[in-house]
């Protein structure tokens, strides 16, 4: 059986796209092979690095472009792209050639709190804001428009009345790390 080969795409710090990393090292079936970021700072550069692990740093203007990012996922026969805290809309030309094999994770209970500039923190006040009796996050299938594609996985947690900012984002984190490589190797294995 032929490994699937992973791109990480990759805009925020990368603590999603390490935890895939980890997740997947040695693994028989699944390998990350590439790592793109439009951020220049981002520390995901020296991790993935440290891990012998493809790394391409592109413009906002390269994220953007279906051509760019078909070459270079050719390039190294990305099979599959999950996008780990990637926050720019991925072309429709590059998704009809990856048609259900991009997957992202999104921090709410989609369908609510998704769509454009609805992202970290935004996201977080937004359901605070509402007073919401719980949240979670929503690992889905990558169409053209912003969290629409078909859902794989929700994982929820309770929101406390003392509730802050700071602790939503931990308990988010926590479902993220925990649950995001598992959902991504359980939806591969079934393909």
């Amino acid at each position: 059986m032929e490994k699937k080969r992973l791109a990480l795409f990759v805009s925020g710090t990368g603590s999603n796209a390490k935890n895939i990393i980890t997740y997947f090292e040695n693994h028989e079936a699944i390998e990350v092979v590439l790592v793109m970021t439009n951020k220049r700072d981002s520390p995901i550069i020296d991790f993935a690095l440290s891990k012998s692990i493809n790394l391409v740093m592109c413009s906002n203007d390269q994220a953007m472009n279906a051509h760019f990012l078909s070459t270079m996922c050719s390039a190294y026969s990305v099979t599959h792209v999950i996008l780990a805290g990637y926050l720019k809309l991925i072309p429709a030309d590059f998704i009809q050639r990856y048609s259900n094999c991009i997957i992202n994770i999104h921090p709410s209970l989609l369908p609510n709190y998704g769509g454009k500039g609805m992202y970290g923190d935004n996201v977080h006040r937004a359901v605070l804001e509402n007073k919401e009796a719980q949240s979670g996050i929503t690992i889905h299938e990558v169409n053209e428009h912003f969290d629409e594609g078909r859902f794989l996985a929700q994982f929820h947690c309770t929101i406390d009345s003392s509730e802050t900012l700071d602790s939503l984002k931990a308990k988010i984190h926590y479902l993220e790390h925990s649950y995001f490589p598992v959902v991504i190797e359980k939806t591969l294995l079934a393909e």
